[in-house]
């Protein structure tokens, strides 16, 4: 299934894709797509439910952040080993954990906002993972069974805050709308292999990135292995697992986002995200 949300920010509703593109509003069913309806049990009372008996969503509203009351938004860094060669960093001996604030999240399609005093303000594509099953000590053969699905997170950061600042990453990476969401959930059962997903980012219609899944240093099943070792991993928690190479950091000489310019986003089987770039004023 394809689980999405829809409508002004803060009043959202559930909704699935229906075979044709059409949207079917969920919300005589469920409340709201949170982790509580993100368990095996609850998205199999869904995949049960007929499309067609299902109201069909007019016009082209807004689409919200796929999942609703986001736990932990954790990320992981320098995962992809052709990216840690262009920013000219070692490969990690464990995966890179750093936190991203919840209040970042925003729908695949808003506008990024480059805060006040931002000059580096830069671009990654990144699959996320939506935890479906409470996880705690979990061995990486099992690990996948505890993914609600996957989306596409685009971890956009502001290097000086991340780098110069002091402290940890966090503060390059928190900023407002610097955590586009979307547009759906894709259930695990519609990805069979998270590690063969290609991915692509653009901007302004010049070709960023280019990877595949496939160049992790650290799979999903190992990132989910390490972090549940670390503390529990609850259903509405998100994992963005790291960008392939062709950020702007990564660019001889860097190139950074300025007003007015437009990303666009894509994960194979995962849909699109497309973000306008404003400067804070």
């Amino acid at each position: 299934m394809k689980l999405l949300r829809y409508g002004a920010p803060g009043a959202e509703k559930p909704a699935m894709m229906d075979e044709n593109g059409t949207l079917r509003d969920l919300s005589g069913h469920i409340s709201d797509l949170d982790g509580s309806q993100l368990s095996d049990e609850a998205l199999a009372k869904l995949a049960a439910l007929d499309p067609a008996s299902l109201p069909a969503v007019e016009g082209s509203p807004r689409i919200g952040p796929c999942v609703a009351n986001i736990g932990k938004f954790m990320c992981i860094g320098l995962n992809y080993s052709d990216h840690a060669a262009e920013t000219g960093a070692s490969i990690p001996e464990h995966p890179i954990l750093f936190m991203k604030a919840n209040s970042a999240i925003v729908g695949p399609n808003d506008t990024v906002v480059m805060p006040r005093g931002s000059t580096k303000t830069d671009w990654e594509v990144e699959l996320g993972v939506v935890i479906g099953k409470t996880a705690k000590y979990v061995k990486k053969e099992d690990a996948l069974e505890h993914v609600a699905g996957y989306c596409i997170v685009n971890d956009v950061s502001e290097r000086h805050f991340q780098k110069h600042m002091s402290g940890n990453w966090t503060k390059g990476k928190s900023c407002d709308t610097f955590g586009p969401t979307g547009p759906w959930l894709v259930t695990r059962d519609e990805i069979p292999d998270p590690q063969a997903l290609d991915m692509t980012l653009d901007v302004n219609g010049k070709r960023m990135q280019t990877g595949n899944t496939g160049t992790m240093i650290f799979t999903v099943a190992e990132i989910i292995e390490h972090l549940s070792h670390l503390f529990t991993l609850h259903p509405g928690d998100v994992i963005a697992t790291g960008t392939p190479p062709g950020v702007g950091l990564g660019m001889k000489p860097p190139t950074f986002l300025k007003d007015g310019d437009v990303m666009e986003l894509n994960i194979a089987g995962l849909g699109t995200q497309k973000q306008a770039v404003k400067a804070d004023s």
